[in-house]
């Protein structure tokens, strides 16, 4: 007697892999991941892949309990590698970036799909979204945040890169790009600025949103303007010329809070006029630290060892 043999069933291979830096933020990353059940795409559409970057305790049991998801590690310091480990790893064409603190709305992946259905988009960057722990009553350094927090649309179009708490791009475009760099340099921002440098524009996606949450205090702020001032410092020309242009910066900043007045004003994420008057007193704050910052650099030219400390002090 003949038999015929069971048809083979093909494996079905995602539209979008998400890729997740994590390091030591399992609270959050468990809302994030939950966000990303919820998608309105069919779970064989897309996976997730958690890169752990040397957690205290790995996330394991966590990514266990979510269907398409998967934790790898990434031994070298910095969410770049990490992410780079993540594209290394995904299988499918279309490669999204996702923070381990952000919340994903509903149709956060159909957006970005509906967004390459264009086969002239490379690279997209979605909105986000910041949001203060009591919306009603944001302190000093949530006030600060919801105005100047992650400005993706502003970002993509002055400065022509999109933040990594929002980003998707196709893997051949990463792959003609080159990986993300380390921890001494700003990593989203340089390699959005070599992408365009390589006739790769990437694109604000609207419809595709996340939500951020909001520093909570203004040693947050501190901390990540140190990093960020130590990467523009790394970056900088050492030049007498390029050293006076970064004192004069640095010197303008005291002033520059009048100027914002009018940003603050009309700015959606804030109401009424008592959370207006407390970002700008944030901003007063954070612009003369940031000098302060910047004359540091000038004085003691160690911005790159400082910058690559900024996730492992």
């Amino acid at each position: 007697m003949s038999t015929t043999p069971a048809a083979v069933v093909p494996e079905i291979s995602p539209e979008i892999s998400v890729v997740i830096p994590h390091l030591n933020d399992a609270e959050r990353l468990a809302v994030c991941l939950r966000a990303l059940a919820s998608q309105r795409l069919a779970a064989g559409r897309f996976e997730v892949l958690v890169v752990d970057n040397g957690s205290a305790e790995p996330p394991a049991d966590l990514v266990a309990g979510f269907s398409g998801m998967r934790l790898v590690t990434e031994p070298t310091p910095g969410p770049g590698p990490a992410r780079n480990r993540g594209v290394a790893l995904a299988r499918a064409p279309i490669v999204a970036f996702l923070d381990s603190d952000c919340i994903a709305d509903p149709g956060w992946l159909p957006a970005l799909l509906d967004g390459f259905a264009d086969p002239a988009c490379g690279i997209l960057g979605g909105a986000v979204t910041i949001f203060a722990l009591d919306p009603a009553q944001p302190n000093l350094a949530e006030a600060f945040d919801l105005v100047y927090g992650i400005r993706q649309e502003w970002t993509i179009a002055r400065h022509g890169f999109a933040a990594t708490a929002n980003l998707a791009m196709r893997r051949k475009v990463f792959e003609a790009v080159g990986p993300f760099a380390g921890l001494s340099i700003s990593e989203d921002m340089e390699w959005g600025m070599r992408a365009k440098a390589k006739g790769f524009p990437t694109r604000f996606a609207p419809a595709a949103v996340v939500r951020h949450p909001a520093r909570r205090s203004m040693a947050d702020l501190h901390r990540q303007w140190d990093r960020h001032v130590s990467h523009h410092w790394s970056m900088q020309s050492k030049t007498v010329r390029g050293r006076a242009e970064w004192a004069l910066r640095a010197g303008l900043l005291a002033g520059s809070p009048v100027a914002e007045i009018p940003r603050i004003l009309s700015s959606d994420r804030l109401q009424g006029p008592r959370q207006r008057l407390t970002a700008f007193r944030a901003l007063a704050a954070m612009r003369l630290y940031r000098g302060r910052r910047m004359l540091a650099e000038l004085a003691d030219p160690a911005g790159r060892e400082r910058s690559g400390l900024w996730n492992r002090s």
